[in-house]
This record gives C-alpha cells, sequence and structure tokens, in this order.
C-alpha cells in the first residue's frame, strides 16, 4: 500500500519541536516500507526570510523536500487570504497539493490512500484532494481541530460535510471521539488509536542523581512541560508555589509569555525557585523529566498529551487537569493524579497529596508502557486496509469508472 500522509503538523528543519508525535507515529508506520509513505506538510507562503520578520519567516526558510530519518517530507506552500483566513485554507492547502500529487504520481508513487491528521484545515484538505484524484482518506482527530476550532461556525460546517465522506475515521481518545459524534452522528465508526512513546528514548535515568545535580534540581522539583502560552497553564504552576514553599518549579518550553512569567514569579516572590529551561531537544527533555520528582500540566485543553505518557515512561508520575485525553492517561495511582478543576489550590491540593502516597518509579515506567507506537501503527494501518478496501468495493460511479479507465490506458 502506498500512503500520502497529509498534515501541517509535521515538525521541519526550521521547527524541530512542531508536532514531532506526529514525526514518531510516521515512522512507525511506515517502518516496514518506507518507500510506502510520502509525508506532505504544507506550509504558508511567505516572500521574507529576515528574523525580524518572526515565524513567518520560518515558513520561508522551510526547505521545499527533505528527508526526516527515514521519512520523504515534502513542504509546498500555500497561500493565505488577509480576512478569509481560517475559512480559506482548506481550500489554499488543496490546491497547492494538486501539481505535487500529480507530479508524485507521474514519477511512481500513485498513492492508494490520503491519510490525514487533524480535521481541520488538513482533513476538509484531503476530502477534496479525494474527490479529484478519486482516493479513498483517513482522517484523524488530534484535539483543538475538535475541542476548539470546530465550534465555529464556518470550519464545523466544513469539518461536519468532511466528516460525512471519510472512508475512515480515527481520535487519539476517547473525549474526541465522542466529540466528534456530536458533531456529526456519521462520525459514529471512528476507532481510538492512542499515541504511543518512544520507550527507547523515553526511560528511567541510568544516574538520576547527577542528573539532578547538573540541572540544579535540589529538593522536591516539579517540572511543567509545554509552550509558553496561556493554554498550557505554566502561570498556574508559578502562582502554585507560594502555597508549597519546600518545592520548585523547572519550565521546559519556549512562547510569547515567558517574560510575562517571569515578571509573575518575581512579583509572587517566588523566582528564585522557578528554573526556565527554555525549548529541549527530546534527549535533554527526557534527562529533565527523569530528573525532576513529578511533572505538572495545567493545560485547559488537550487531545491527549504525549508528555504525561513520556513523563510515566521516565518513571516520574503526573499532575493534570482533568481535560479531553488526559483522564484517559492519568487512570491509575502509578501514572500519578488528576487535579480537581484549573487552579493554584488544586494543584497544591494535589501535589501535597501525590507526595504523601509517591508511587514506585517502576510501577510509573510499567504503567506507560501500555502506550506503544508500535502498536499504534498496527491499529491506524488496519483503519487504512480497511478503507481502502471498501474505496474498492464500493459500486462505481461514471466520474470514477472514467478516472479509472484513464488511469490503465496505455
Amino acid at each position: 500500500m502506498k500512503i500520502l500522509s497529509l498534515s501541517s503538523l509535521m515538525p521541519n528543519i526550521r521547527q524541530p519541536a512542531h508536532g514531532v508525535f506526529l514525526k514518531h507515529r510516521l515512522l512507525h508506520l511506515s517502518a516496514n516500507d518506507p518507500a510506502g509513505l510520502e509525508a506532505v506538510a504544507p506550509v504558508p507562503w511567505f516572500p521574507f526570510s529576515q528574523e525580524l520578520f518572526g515565524r513567518y519567516a520560518k515558513y520561508s526558510n522551510v526547505p521545499h523536500h527533505e528527508i526526516q530519518d527515514h521519512l520523504s517530507v515534502w513542504h509546498p506552500r500555500f497561500a493565505t487570504v488577509p480576512k478569509l483566513g481560517a475559512a480559506w485554507a482548506p481550500y489554499a492547502i488543496a490546491a497547492s497539493l494538486v501539481p505535487l500529487l500529480a507530479r508524485l504520481k507521474r514519477e511512481g508513487f500513485d498513492f492508494d490512500v490520503i491519510d490525514s491528521y487533524y480535521l481541520y484545515p488538513d482533513g476538509v484538505a484531503a476530502a477534496l484532494l479525494s474527490a479529484f484524484f478519486q482516493r479513498p482518506f483517513v482522517m484523524t482527530a488530534f484535539g483543538s481541530d475538535v475541542s476548539l476550532i470546530a465550534d465555529l461556525p464556518v470550519p464545523r460546517a466544513q469539518i461536519r460535510w468532511a466528516l460525512r465522506r471519510a472512508h475512515g475515521l480515527t481520535a487519539v481518545c476517547d473525549a474526541l471521539r465522542r466529540r466528534m459524534i456530536e458533531i456529526e452522528p456519521a462520525a459514529a465508526g471512528t476507532e481510538v488509536v492512542l499515541h504511543g512513546v518512544d520507550h527507547a528514548l523515553f526511560q528511567p535515568l541510568r544516574d538520576r542523581g547527577e542528573a539532578r545535580r547538573q540541572l540544579g534540581f535540589t529538593g522536591r522539583t516539579l517540572i511543567s512541560v509545554g509552550s509558553l502560552i496561556p493554554r498550557k497553564g505554566h502561570h498556574i504552576a508559578i502562582a502554585a508555589l507560594q502555597g508549597l514553599p519546600d518545592t520548585r518549579l523547572a519550565i521546559a518550553g519556549a512562547g510569547p509569555m515567558e517574560q510575562q512569567l517571569r515578571a509573575q514569579a518575581e512579583r509572587e516572590g517566588v523566582a528564585e525557585r522557578v528554573a526556565f529551561l527554555g525549548e529541549l531537544p527530546q534527549q535533554a527533555l527526557c534527562t529533565a523529566m527523569g530528573a525532576a520528582d513529578a511533572m505538572v500540566l495545567c493545560s485547559d485543553r488537550e487531545g491527549i498529551a504525549n508528555v504525561l505518557m513520556e513523563a510515566n515512561a521516565c518513571g516520574t508520575p503526573v499532575i493534570a487537569t482533568p481535560v479531553w485525553g488526559s483522564p484517559e492517561v492519568v487512570c491509575a495511582p502509578e501514572a500519578g493524579l488528576l487535579m480537581r478543576d484549573r487552579s493554584p489550590e488544586a494543584l497544591v491540593s494535589a501535589v501535597r497529596q501525590l507526595f504523601a502516597q509517591m508511587p514506585d518509579r517502576a510501577a510509573t515506567r510499567c504503567h506507560a508502557l501500555r502506550f506503544d507506537w508500535t502498536t499504534t501503527a498496527r491499529h491506524h494501518q488496519a483503519v487504512l486496509d480497511h478503507a481502502v478496501r471498501d474505496w474498492h468495493r464500493q459500486p462505481l460511479s461514471p466520474s470514477i469508472l472514467l478516472h479509472r479507465m484513464d488511469e490503465e490506458r496505455p
């Protein structure tokens, strides 16, 4: 089977941490046949590459094609239209991909299925491309595509249209699956395909004491991981320190709130107990999470947070807000605890409760072993196989018949 993967969430050489979980998923999906998968990760077109243009300059500097481990990844550019914004994006992405996909087909990569990740705009674009190229498509929901974007009127209508036409649907947690069915009853066949963990990378440290010494972790240390943006809740973790005088906090991530968070720590008198580690590559993140006593995730929404599974794989218990897929990961005492709500007071209470009955780190690691990329890939491949079989069994419409006759013509 030849798989055309479509998602704007793939990392690239300029944004190596962007959607790295999807890279792991596709690496395992294509492990047995690397030449059988081409990944397409469109980026907005932007004419200037100077740093003063911020994140848009990064788009300009993204190569049009790159090899990530054994993955072949294409980065076609799509036009963004002011004021039309999100409503235009699926059409712009689909239009930008037509020449590339036609070229891949001419050069021998005649894909059997379009495998899209993130319902909007990528999934809707996949639906448009499916109609154009007469190929089945599968959509996977990750999080804010369902929990946020689907509440906007125009994207919601487009998402519903695509859900009704998809030949296969998956979600990374059951909470998203249930919400998809509420949005569009035709999504009742959605399968939950959990994310996994790279257990060879995320594992308990051989010398945890030395790692703590090098990182400056002294005493009880929490780590909060994620982009420095409001929805990740680092400000809640900082505020909780006033009620946890014997606790330090390390924050791993980068983003626009850094100065605001530093100012908050100074204002609340806890700056000497807060360490900003910046955005860490995965190996360094594994070390930091393994060295911490517990990880906290105070998000206001998540699909399924890979950092929860990764921390557990390092043997580190977690404390998380009870949102979307998080209860499906933090589902046993050895994994950690869920906060009663998203507040500093709830975090203080959860930290005290966790440290009063700290789980064995080996048991925490064992809990994480159920989240495995190989299992994820096997399950997702079954969804793709089913979609292709159903596609070939469907009655041939005149347009499909003409398309297939044209393909078979010498």
